[in-house]
């Protein structure tokens, strides 16, 4: 015989969550600027470190950065994804102002 008491697995009154589209599309996002159209995605952390090109400075592992690649690549999606490059966020944000250094 079951017990009288709710389950606290399942809140059921707590409101619903809508649902968040970057999250969906695992924060992958397309962002349009002075030097084309990008795609652009966060990632946490890595394993490995990387090389900045807007400031040409290391990208510690396990440090927050984005991932961009050209999202109009002139030999196709797949090359555009091999040219990814690793930005710290404050190097992309600023990319309008001051170019990639590599």
């Amino acid at each position: 015989m079951p017990s009288g008491r709710r389950s606290t697995k399942r809140p059921y009154g707590t409101e619903h969550v809508p649902l968040d589209p970057d999250r969906l599309r695992g924060g992958r996002r397309t962002e349009a600027g002075s030097d084309g159209e990008w795609t652009v995605q966060d990632v946490r952390g890595s394993d490995r470190p990387y090389r900045c090109p807007g400031c040409d400075q290391l990208i510690a592992p396990g440090t927050a950065h984005v991932v961009a690649w050209a999202a109009d690549g002139m030999f196709g999606a797949e090359a555009a994804l091999d040219d990814r490059r690793h930005w710290h966020n404050a190097c992309w944000a600023a990319r309008g102002r001051r170019g990639p250094r590599r």
